[in-house]
């Protein structure tokens, strides 16, 4: 009986997951984009999170927040799959390839060089609003991007990044304030200010 059972568990689970879960998929592949600057590394962090958030869905409590337990998962995934870049570039370099294994690269290389945050950003009215937002050390970004794009409360914010809500409050204000100072020049030219 027990057997008879176990599918439908496993179809209840994945229902759950499909309505609760998915429908933020799109969001975190907004922040993923922003962490990773690339469309292709985006969409490997979301569906390596997704599929992480699945396997451990038994031990999501239903009734607290979604979202965060996500974008932990999304955050530590990130942390990890860099660092394991960062460890397998180490090892090797361009020196070992050989010459065709090289070919073209240059050319690969500067279309995949293109930030996806500048790709993201293109709608804004000017570069140098994309300039400054670049210029903004990450831990600063992402809490702007989690306040300002997503309208993540402090509370979310800091679960998501594991830091305390002082912290997130602290980071957004003088993550905004860099803004400020990189764009008050650009203000001036644009008529904003004195």
């Amino acid at each position: 009986m027990k057997e008879a059972n176990a599918p439908d568990t496993k179809s209840e689970k994945l229902r759950a997951f499909e309505e609760q879960a998915l429908p933020l998929m799109p969001q975190l592949y907004g922040a993923a984009l922003r962490w990773t600057r690339n469309p292709s590394d985006a969409e490997d962090l979301v569906q390596e999170t997704f599929a992480k958030a699945y396997a451990a869905w038994d031990k999501f409590q239903q009734g607290t927040n979604l979202k965060a337990w996500l974008y932990r998962i999304m955050t530590n995934t990130h942390i990890n799959l860099y660092n394991k870049r960062a460890k397998d570039q180490a090892k090797g370099g361009l020196d070992e390839l050989e010459d065709w294994q090289v070919g073209s690269g240059e050319s690969v290389t500067a279309k995949a060089a293109r930030s996806a945050e500048a790709e993201a950003m293109d709608n804004l009215p000017s570069t140098i609003i994309r300039e400054s937002l670049d210029q903004i050390p990450e831990e600063f970004r992402m809490v702007v991007y989690y306040a300002v794009v997503e309208g993540l409360p402090y509370a979310e914010i800091a679960e998501v990044m594991e830091t305390p809500v002082g912290t997130v409050m602290s980071r957004l204000h003088r993550g905004k304030k860099m803004l400020k100072e990189l764009l008050t020049d650009y203000a001036k030219q644009e008529g904003f200010g004195k």
